[in-house]
């Protein structure tokens, strides 16, 4: 039996905006002209605005002056101002961080494995897999090997693959994959992991009503679909927090059936990164479950940083008998994780490590044996943008008055040097979309720097142009944490 690999036209490109505009006078750009039965290049034409900047905006990835409101708002006949505040609505609810796309794929294609498949080694697939961080994670403790990839976007099967040689990697849709026949090219996955983004939850069905290729399934569905498929011991499903409020509780809840129906006993928790070492407050929400009906234990935090939550009374909170049974290391800082890495200034590069400085922990793990530093090259931004990092600070309220006029309150604003970051978003090296302005230097944090954040070691392969590169690392889920789970699960193996 072989994979049906079907042709697909029409490469769309889009980051997953899961959100519904609750407003009911107020519609953001996005609503306003797709009730107007217009398509976006036509409405940047016409209201002689960048269709790129139309673009981040429609995605609530950047907030535009008050001038593009304006032009916008003549051609959709509607109030600049309710558009504006509409706007400001949406990308509060968006999640621009990991995720998978709503895009279809250029094509469809199989990479064969480059090499042998350990068999000491615990198999794993690894679903929407992106460029393979969590599942990097992993094969961290030496104990799992990655056997296969699923991913919809081919410049990160590209980055998996050179990452992952012992799996077979599929640049597929999973909806016209067929996932028994994965079996046909290595081992029988033991364990299940992945992050399926949650897009739509347009159906909640009875499981017995899912089948393989039924396009109402939604994206986390068919990662069930996998696991009652090979019945694996393990499965680790992580995703954003927002699946917690989203339908009052209702998907989260739906989930959690469907793996028990199947029988799996879940447990789910919101795990913030900085806890374990992580130099960067990035929270996830993994279910983890197993066959054998084990409770999990899930792991001690090893770090304190008393930060809050984006989950509210639902986040990881510090035990407090631990900071006296067990000291905690501090949390990892910004310039802990990046203060070997040479000065850099606007549009330059640089391809060696500093030797001035002494090297912490995390710097020498993330350096490993590497003696020549890739991706450390910095946006080249435009004067008005040094001026505005110049005058930057820990918020936009942070600058003079009157030097921007749009923008998030994160945006234009430096990272704390003493703090693990906030979250790393796909535009990091953009400071007009959020928090990522270097603590002393006048730029944006470098790809290299962002990786670093994410815990990537500079020796981890990094495929396609800058562009695809930076969305890779802002989208990733940190190895650290997938080592993390990965080691809890051993423990209890």
């Amino acid at each position: 039996m072989t994979v049906d690999f079907l042709s697909q036209d029409d490469y769309k490109y889009q980051y997953m905006i899961q959100v519904t505009s609750s407003l009911v006078d107020k519609k953001d750009v996005r609503s306003k002209r797709l009730e107007l039965k217009l398509g976006q290049r036509e409405l940047a034409l016409r209201a002689g605005v960048s269709l790129h900047q139309l673009s981040q905006c429609e995605r609530g990835l950047l907030l535009p002056d008050a001038l593009f409101f304006k032009a916008i708002a003549r051609i959709l006949d509607t109030n600049p101002t309710d558009l504006c505040l509409a706007q400001e609505e949406l990308a509060q609810k968006v999640t621009p961080g990991e995720g998978y796309v709503t895009a279809q794929s250029e094509k469809s294609y199989k990479v064969s494995r480059s090499q042998l498949f350990d068999p000491q080694k615990i198999a794993v697939l690894d679903l929407f897999c992106g460029i393979g961080g969590f599942s990097h994670g992993f094969e961290r403790t030496g104990a799992f090997e990655v056997a296969f990839g699923v991913d919809l976007l081919s410049d990160r099967i590209t980055t998996f693959t050179a990452n992952h040689p012992a799996a077979t990697a599929w640049c597929e849709d999973i909806n016209d994959l067929s996932l028994a026949s994965l079996s046909n090219y290595g081992p029988a996955p033991r364990i299940i992991i992945g992050g399926p983004p949650c897009q739509g939850f347009s159906s909640i069905r009875p499981f017995r009503n899912l089948t393989e290729g039924d396009k109402r399934n939604n994206l986390f569905e068919h990662f069930i679909l996998a696991v009652e498929c090979f019945r694996p011991e393990w499965f680790v499903m992580e995703n954003v927090v927002g699946l917690l409020t989203h339908k009052a509780g209702a998907t989260l809840q739906h989930i959690v059936d469907l793996f028990t129906q199947i029988g799996y006993s879940v447990d789910w928790r919101i795990l913030n990164a900085a806890l374990y070492g992580l130099p960067q407050r990035r929270e996830r929400l993994l279910l983890v479950g197993n066959r054998q009906k084990k409770c999990f234990v899930w792991p001690a935090p090893t770090h304190f940083f008393d930060g809050r939550s984006m989950a509210g009374r639902y986040g990881q909170k510090m035990p407090q008998d631990s900071l006296f049974d067990m000291p905690l290391l501090p949390a990892v800082t910004v310039m802990e994780a990046i203060n070997d890495l040479p000065p850099v200034s606007s549009g330059q590069s640089a391809n060696y490590y500093r030797n001035d400085v002494i090297a912490t922990a995390y710097q020498r793990l993330m350096r490993g044996t590497e003696d020549v530093l890739r991706l450390h090259d910095a946006t080249e931004h435009s004067s008005r943008m040094l001026e505005i990092i110049r005058h930057a600070g820990s918020n936009k309220s942070a600058l003079p008055k009157g030097l921007v006029s749009s923008g998030f309150s994160s945006s234009y604003s430096r990272l704390d040097p003493n703090k693990p970051a906030v979250t790393l978003t796909v535009n990091f090296v953009h400071p007009a979309s959020n928090k990522c302005i270097h603590p002393y230097q006048d730029r944006a944090l470098t790809p290299r720097e962002g990786a670093r954040l994410q815990s990537f070691e500079d020796a981890f392969l990094f495929k396609g142009k800058r562009a695809q590169i930076v969305k890779q690392i802002g989208n990733a889920v940190p190895p650290i944490l997938g080592q993390v789970i990965a080691e809890a699960i051993l423990a209890q193996w």
